[in-house]
């Protein structure tokens, strides 16, 4: 799995001009699915993603989770982080995964994320969405699992 997180003072997906997820301060997740990918690295990452200490105490230190700020989350399923540009200037994408994988595991990390008490809406796996966001810092994280 190859993530990239946002810290965020708000994030929205727009989907043919309406508006899917919409929230205030938390995280946008952009979530790559690659072919090795299962159940097992969805429970790990979203664990990993809840307890991420990026957020600031009162003295201005990263050291607060997403879950001790009581944020939220909007998970967008984005193949394109499995590009490989290492040969012309087309970008392969033959390292993501085939969606019949990828669509239940982004699924299933939604729930994860949920079950661990983090309100989460997420766009539309395969759709054209518009991603809107107030990138918090900047503060931008980019994990591989």
């Amino acid at each position: 799995m190859r993530v990239v997180v946002q810290r965020v003072n708000y994030g929205q997906v727009v989907i043919a001009d309406q508006t899917v997820a919409k929230i205030g301060k938390g995280l946008v997740i952009l979530l790559g699915i690659g072919p090795a990918d299962d159940a097992a690295k969805t429970a790990v990452l979203a664990k990993k993603i809840a307890l991420l200490r990026i957020f600031e105490d009162d003295q201005g230190k990263m050291n607060l989770s997403l879950l001790d700020i009581h944020g939220e989350a909007i998970v967008v399923s984005q193949f394109t982080l499995y590009a490989d540009t290492r040969k012309g200037n087309r970008p392969s994408f033959t390292n993501a995964a085939k969606p019949e994988l990828a669509s239940p595991l982004v699924d299933r990390f939604i729930e994860e994320l949920k079950s661990l008490g983090i309100p989460t809406q997420s766009g539309v796996f395969g759709a054209g969405m518009q991603v809107t966001l107030e990138n918090d810092g900047p503060v931008t994280i980019c994990l591989d699992l």
